[in-house]
């Protein structure tokens, strides 16, 4: 086929597109484009043959891309086929697991561009597909879609979100429950084998124009659910056993859904003294504060921190645009700087203080549960569990893994993601992480430290771990694969001067994780090296940690430095080692 033929194809498969489309908008923008492309604008014709290129993938991330048109972007036509999928799927699975059964879901949304008609439409179609349906009221956070899919004993749940995503951005996360999976699976993100199975009922979904959607019929909750969510979650915080009250709190929701619900929930808390970032307050899906609107970017956190300089603030905490994750900044006493704690600290000393807590109750039964974090945070958490007499399970990365450890107490990943009321949210949930982060927090200052100083006391107990990150981004995702074969073929024998005495590859899977594309190198000093293609975006990750036993406070100073040499001599080595 010469290129003329190519393009001609092309643009009658825009036009087809277009014909069907039931938005004027992307119709009208995917026409604009077909007619700059026949006028010989080469980045039209780019723009138009990636919208093209193939059609959006649905796993268990469920979807999620740039808006646009195209069966390659989020719009109307791929929500609706999603959502027909996705309904076919959960009648069928209803109809195997409680014959007779109504199937029930509820769909929650973001402020992010045409969330709220992404989510109006697919209750309108899981209406028409005789599933009893439950809308969220307003924007709201993802946390809250995932309470409302196990408070409403729904068998599946959608949140229309691209979570910290750029602001051209939207996704479709699903969850499944009651009689859609079992048991340790109800109210959790999708795994396999769900995944391949609502893509092929997504697959057989047949034109867009044959899709029903319902006039009505579904319920709009009114605001006692997320009332309910609150409640709950402000309920968490232990006063009896953790009074301290006195701490000022910087808060920003990064101009997501969070803000309003965290504040309240924090207020009901007992956290009084409480002042949100005014620039980002509100819902505003340009996020026009921030370059990227994820707490881990750098500038992120700025303003949030120039209001706690001024304020004379103890704490930052910033969730990100759908608060399912928590971001904590404090002042560091060695520096008198503020600084942004890494997600493996916090997730620590969340762990402790969750230890604590159940010690005070003091029954063996608060003893059977189970810390978890994914295999590419810090392994302080396991140390930390066993000191208090839990166990713990190392899973893959993602909650949709972690929110499945049977048994769960409490469970964490480094990218800001912590699960601290798996009884209430079986995911990620960063207001409920605030209560608890400002609970720690301020017993620490009520002692007369802070929380790095209750860092250091696990650090001295067992020993300092200190981690680090190399993110490669590509153009082509094919250089991923190369450089994962450049490291099986020519794999590396030491990593900062020690040898690598351990080499998992982990895509042959094992007795404790399933197969995932990955590379795991631990050396004869526990040096430890993950790298791993991202599963949401076009990046090589590598995850390195290394330990320093340390005797005594006075010996933390010189650890710290010694730590962040060797991060580097590893950094250098795995650089190497790709090839960069």
């Amino acid at each position: 086929m010469t290129s003329s033929d190519a393009e001609l194809r092309l643009l009658a498969e825009a036009r087809e597109w277009a014909a069907l489309d039931p938005d004027p908008a992307t119709q009208a923008s995917l026409l604009g484009l077909v007619g700059l492309v026949e006028e010989g604008d080469p980045a039209a014709r780019q723009e138009l043959e990636d919208s093209f290129r193939g059609t959006l993938q649905f796993g268990t991330a469920g979807l999620r891309a740039a808006l646009g048109p195209g069966p390659n972007r989020m719009n109307r036509v791929v929500v609706r086929r999603a959502a027909a999928g996705l309904a076919a799927f959960l009648v069928d699975a209803v109809a195997e697991a409680a014959s007779g059964t109504r199937p029930r879901a509820v769909v929650g949304y973001d402020a992010r561009h045409n969330s709220d008609v992404f989510a109006a439409e697919t209750a309108a179609i899981f209406t028409a597909a005789g599933i009893e349906t439950f809308l969220l009221p307003a924007a709201l956070p993802t946390p809250l879609l995932a309470y409302a899919v196990r408070a409403l004993e729904c068998d599946g749940g959608v949140m229309v979100t691209a979570s910290h995503n750029p602001p051209q951005d939207n996704g479709y996360k699903v969850y499944l429950g009651r009689h859609a999976v079992s048991a340790d699976g109800d109210g959790a993100q999708i795994v396999a084998p769900y995944d391949a199975r609502i893509a092929a009922r997504i697959s057989a979904v047949g034109p867009v124009g044959s899709i029903e959607l319902a006039d009505g019929g579904w319920t709009v909750l009114d605001g006692s659910l997320a009332a309910d969510y609150q409640r709950a979650i402000a309920a968490l915080a232990m006063p009896d056993r953790f009074p301290a009250r006195d701490l000022r709190i910087v808060l920003t929701p990064l101009h997501g859904v969070g803000g309003g619900t965290a504040l309240e929930v924090l207020n009901a808390a007992g956290f009084t003294d409480v002042t949100m970032v005014a620039e980002q307050a509100e819902p505003d899906p340009e996020f026009p504060t921030v370059s990227f609107p994820n707490p881990e970017e750098p500038g992120a956190l700025d303003l949030a921190l120039e209001a706690a300089e001024r304020l004379d603030a103890d704490l930052v905490i910033a969730n990100d645009p759908d608060a399912d994750r928590a971001a904590v900044a404090a002042k560091d006493p060695d520096t008198g700087a503020w600084r942004m704690l890494r997600g493996d600290e916090v997730g620590a000393l969340l762990g402790a203080h969750i230890a604590a807590r159940l010690a005070d109750a003091g029954t063996e039964a608060d003893h059977q549960g189970v810390f978890a974090n994914s295999i590419v945070s810090s392994r302080l958490l396991a140390r930390v569990a066993a000191a208090a007499g839990f166990a713990h399970e190392v899973t893959l990365t993602g909650f949709k893994w972690i929110s499945r450890v049977p048994g769960l107490t409490y469970g964490y990943e480094e990218a800001l993601g912590y699960c601290v009321a798996p009884d209430l949210v079986k995911d990620k949930d960063g207001i409920s992480a605030a209560v608890l982060i400002a609970e720690l927090a301020a017993a620490a200052k009520a002692a007369g430290k802070t929380v790095f100083d209750t860092l250091d006391e696990l650090y001295l107990q067992h020993g300092l771990h200190a981690s680090d990150q190399l993110s490669i981004r590509v153009a082509d995702l094919g250089l991923l694969d190369a450089m994962m074969n450049r490291l099986r073929v020519s794999p590396p024998e030491s990593f900062g001067q020690s040898a690598v005495e351990v080499f998992t590859d982990l895509a042959e899977g094992s007795g404790q994780l399933p197969p995932t594309e990955g590379l795991l190198y631990i050396t004869r000093d526990l040096t430890r090296v993950i790298i791993r293609p991202s599963g949401t975006e076009p990046k090589l990750k590598c995850y390195l940690e290394v330990i320093h036993h340390v005797g005594s406070a006075a010996e933390l100073p010189e650890a710290r430095q010694a730590a962040r040499a060797s991060l580097d001599e590893v950094l250098h080595d795995v650089s190497e080692a790709l090839g960069l």
